[in-house]
């Protein structure tokens, strides 16, 4: 069977969760199709593919070649593969975020009445759709949608089922790699050796829709800023690993000085998680994917601030939990008062503040006293403390293994 695979262009999180399931299906082949980020993503970890190939290929004639498609929050490949009359499986570990300034009923009916005599009638048909409004109305069009479990997932399920026709939804825990996480995979996880950095810092993939590396990218420059007083501030981290996709190709380079350094690098996943395994202190962009896989791990992270407003929800979301409560935000130090309830808003709001923050001393001052407050409040937390915040997310978050979902649905 030949499965057509792509993700959503928004950072790591949509194609780690796509090669998650990718891996499931190792007996099939599996044709990755995407660019950007994502494709980045997917060049890094071959291993979860068979063949990569650009969107700017024959990606209709692709479709119509193929078996099925699954897609991870990807809404035009989902639109693609209906068009072209292929089963489409969405997987969606947002499935509760997306914001819907219509009734849901109204994103069913133009489902319902969609044109496939090609992608440009269909696409035509849903322009008046918002960016979110799509990715809603793509599972509504697909055979099946994977939904991974989250605080407010189950509302949206529930409207879902009550349309009365729609996919097949399926909810599910953590869409994960658990062969690729499992510690015996790992060299090193079980603590025999001595961990190679004291300090890991994850940024995940960055770019998206709006951020990119070299533009609307303060949130980079006022990270980078920090991890230069880093030294001063924390003496005890004198090897400090900073990875994510900001620092892929000629970008990676190491720092040293007086004995410390830091590295910054895009590594593989496998090697990501051999570092998360191993560092004894843990940072990360509050992503739902890395923080399942540091869940996995049996590790606590304390989250960095948010890079855009998805991680907003996301902290806003677990904030009764000890990961929520521990968590960095930027409005320990600025006021949300101008943070929109949207997506490319308030991520534009994002980047404002972040900017505001690395160019004013004051703010700035105020930003590094209270992330070192949360650095400090973190590695205080026993093993116990650590352990039951573990546990706490894995009750909250939990649900049936991807691994039996998908091969429930490919088994039809």
């Amino acid at each position: 069977m030949r499965v057509v695979m792509g993700a959503q262009n928004c950072g790591f999180g949509p194609v780690a969760e796509l090669a998650a399931v990718s891996r499931l299906l190792a007996c099939h082949e599996r044709v990755f199709v995407g660019d950007g980020v994502a494709a980045a993503f997917a060049r890094a970890n071959p291993d979860a593919f068979d063949d990569i190939r650009p969107v700017s290929g024959a990606v209709d004639a692709l479709l119509e070649s193929s078996d099925h498609v699954v897609s991870a929050m990807d809404a035009d490949l989902a639109l693609r593969a209906v068009v072209a009359r292929r089963p489409v499986v969405m997987v969606d570990s947002l499935f509760g975020f997306w914001r819907l300034e219509r009734p849901l009923a109204r994103i069913h009916g133009l489902c319902e009445s969609l044109p496939r005599t090609g992608f440009a009638a269909a696409d035509a048909h849903l322009r008046e759709l918002s960016p979110h409004e799509r990715i809603v109305a793509a599972h509504l069009l697909a055979t099946d949608s994977v939904v991974q479990n989250f605080p407010g997932a189950d509302v949206r399920i529930a409207a879902f089922t009550a349309l009365g026709s729609g996919p097949a939804v399926h909810p599910t825990g953590p869409i994960i790699d658990h062969s690729v996480i499992d510690r015996t995979g790992l060299p090193g996880a079980s603590g025999e050796a001595p961990p190679e950095y004291d300090l890991l810092v994850n940024v995940g993939g960055f770019r998206n829709f709006l951020l990119d590396f070299e533009s609307n990218n303060d949130y980079l420059l006022l990270l980078g800023r920090w991890l230069e007083d880093l030294p001063r501030d924390w003496p005890r981290f004198r090897r400090v690993l900073v990875c994510g996709g900001p620092f892929a190709g000629h970008r990676e380079r190491t720092v040293s000085s007086a004995g410390r350094e830091t590295a910054f690098r895009c590594l593989p996943q496998r090697e990501v998680l051999r570092q998360v395994a191993n560092t004894p202190a843990y940072l990360l962009a509050p992503g739902l994917t890395a923080l399942h896989e540091s869940l996995t791990l049996g590790r606590l992270p304390l989250a960095l601030h948010e890079q855009h407003y998805a991680h907003v929800f996301t902290v806003r979301r677990l904030g009764g939990t000890l990961f929520g409560r521990t968590a960095n935000r930027f409005s320990d130090v600025v006021p949300y008062d101008d943070v929109p309830e949207d997506d490319f808003a308030g991520t534009a709001a994002l980047v404002r503040i972040a900017g505001r923050i690395r160019t004013d001393d004051g703010l700035y001052a105020a930003f590094r006293r209270s992330f070192n407050e949360r650095v400090e409040r973190y590695l205080a937390l026993t093993p116990a403390q650590r352990r039951d915040g573990v546990r706490e997310l894995r009750d909250i978050l939990g649900g049936e293994p991807v691994a039996s979902v998908v091969a429930r649905i490919f088994a039809r």
